[in-house]
């Protein structure tokens, strides 16, 4: 069983989160936080040449090439949430519906939120909008966690710029590292300190170490070698700053 011993704070697998997610216990997850594939690297119009410049990378990653069933997911977070347990994903236009078709119906409640990104990609070309919104699919039950102080926190809207650096990972880089303001956002509104954060989707570890800062336990799962090394990396180096 992959569970977390009582003086432990973080747990961390390299593996397909598919098959290790099946060992996690019932009822035993206070929040499912994670940003999966998107699948929208196939409709992708490649690099952007730009006059006198270097091209712009217009493609997001191999991974995201492979295709992502939202429907597959479903029967597993719902066994390992917690009864007052909560879920948010990252999703783009493409998979919104598809996560509220197979969701929806199971909890009392679903929404989504908004996160606007205050620097965005540019558009060089002027041909049509900015990417610079991101929508995050939520589902809860009644006497869920629920944190807020005011009607102003109650909004479905959040903004901030894009991961750059020094936050941002340049080796390896990952094309969609989200801030971890932003997370803790979330996390800090959907749970309590010492419950536990679970995300199949890792990355480089940024709900970690979100998690973490706000005194949660985490535990989380990435497929590839390279971002769960620099995970890794990146949370026990915290760990190791801050919990002398």
């Amino acid at each position: 069983m992959i569970e977390l011993k009582s003086n432990q704070r973080c747990l961390l697998r390299c593996g397909d989160s598919k098959k290790l997610i099946k060992q996690i216990p019932d009822n035993s997850i206070d929040l499912v936080f994670t940003d999966p594939p998107y699948n929208i690297g196939k409709h992708s119009t490649g690099n952007i040449p730009l006059p006198g410049r270097t091209p712009m990378n217009n493609d997001v990653a191999k991974w995201d090439w492979i295709d992502f069933s939202p429907e597959e997911w479903t029967k597993d977070f719902i066994r390992i949430l917690k009864p007052t347990g909560n879920l948010f994903i990252f999703t783009s236009y493409n998979q919104l519906g598809r996560w509220y078709a197979s969701l929806d119906h199971r909890f009392d409640t679903s929404q989504f939120m908004i996160w606007h990104k205050t620097n965005p990609a540019p558009k060089i070309f002027k041909a049509g909008f900015l990417n610079s919104c991101e929508m995050i699919f939520c589902c809860w039950n009644k006497k869920h966690t629920w944190n807020f102080i005011s009607q102003k926190e109650m909004h479905n809207f959040i903004e901030s710029p894009i991961c750059m650096k020094p936050e941002r990972i340049s080796e390896p880089k990952h094309p969609t590292q989200k801030p971890v303001s932003i997370l803790k956002k979330i996390i800090s509104i959907s749970t309590n300190e010492n419950d536990i954060v679970f995300d199949p989707f890792m990355g480089v570890g940024s709900t970690g170490i979100a998690s973490l800062e706000l005194k949660r336990k985490f535990i989380g799962f990435e497929l590839e070698k390279d971002y769960f090394e620099a995970s890794k990396k990146r949370i026990f180096k915290w760990k190791n700053l801050n919990e002398k």
